[in-house]
C-alpha cells in the first residue's frame, strides 16, 4: 500500500470515529426508552371500591354495602414492572345511608380492627404485559396483619390509566364475616373490590 493509499486509509477511520458518537446519540423519535421514571398514583382521580354481600335465610332484611377505600399512596414503576399501594383503614367509608353508622363501626372495630391494623398495603411481583391491553398482576396483599398472594387482570386504558377487579376471601386474612341472628344474616366471606387507578403526570 502506497503512502498516500495509507494516509487516506487513516483520515476515513478518523473521520468515522469522529462522526459515530454523534449517530449514537440521536435516539429515532418513535423509539421509547428502555426504562422509564416511576410515577405517583393520582389519589385524588383514583377510586378503589370494595362491594360487600350478604346471604343467609333472612338475607332479605339485610343490605349489601358499597366501601370507599381511597388510595393513601402509591406508586408504579414501568421500568421494573412494579407497582405498591397503601389504603389508610382508618379512612374507608361505608357508602350506604340505611344503618351507616352502625355498619361503619362494626367495619372498624370487628373487621379491620382499624386500632390495630392501620393501613393495607399491596405490592406487586410480577406484571405480565405481553398484552399490552390487558396485564396479569401478581403480588402481595397484607390485610388485617397478614399477608398473602394474589392475582388479578388490569385493563389498561392508556399510559396513564388502569382499571380491574379482584375478589378477596376474608377469612384467608384472619377476617371473621359478620354474622347476626344466629348466622340467619351473614356477610359472604368473597368480596369484590373495584379499582380505577390514575397515574399522576
Amino acid at each position: 500500500m502506497t503512502l498516500v493509499a495509507r494516509r487516506s486509509l487513516l483520515s476515513l477511520v478518523l473521520l468515522a470515529a469522529a462522526t459515530l458518537p454523534g449517530i449514537a446519540a440521536q435516539r429515532p423519535t418513535g423509539i421509547a426508552p428502555l426504562r422509564t421514571a416511576s410515577r405517583a398514583i393520582d389519589v385524588q382521580r383514583s377510586k378503589m371500591t370494595v362491594f360487600v354481600f350478604k346471604q343467609g335465610f333472612f338475607s332479605a332484611l339485610a343490605d349489601n354495602h358499597t366501601i370507599d377505600a381511597p388510595i393513601s399512596t402509591g406508586r408504579y414503576d414501568p421500568g421494573s414492572k412494579s407497582v405498591e399501594l397503601t389504603v389508610d383503614t382508618a379512612k374507608i367509608r361505608v357508602l350506604d345511608q340505611r344503618y351507616r353508622d352502625s355498619v361503619q363501626h362494626a367495619m372498624d372495630t370487628q373487621v379491620l380492627d382499624i386500632g390495630r391494623y392501620p393501613t393495607i398495603t399491596f405490592r406487586s411481583t410480577s406484571i405480565d404485559d405481553r398484552d399490552s391491553k390487558r396485564w396479569i398482576v401478581n403480588g402481595e396483599l397484607t390485610l388485617h396483619g397478614s399477608t398473602h398472594p394474589i392475582s388479578f387482570q388490569v385493563s389498561r386504558s392508556d399510559a396513564s390509566h388502569f382499571t380491574g377487579s379482584t375478589t378477596i376471601r376474608q377469612t384467608t386474612f384472619g377476617i371473621t364475616p359478620i354474622r347476626v341472628m344466629g348466622g340467619a344474616v351473614s356477610v359472604k366471606d368473597d368480596i369484590r373490590v373495584d379499582f380505577d387507578i390514575v397515574l399522576a403526570p
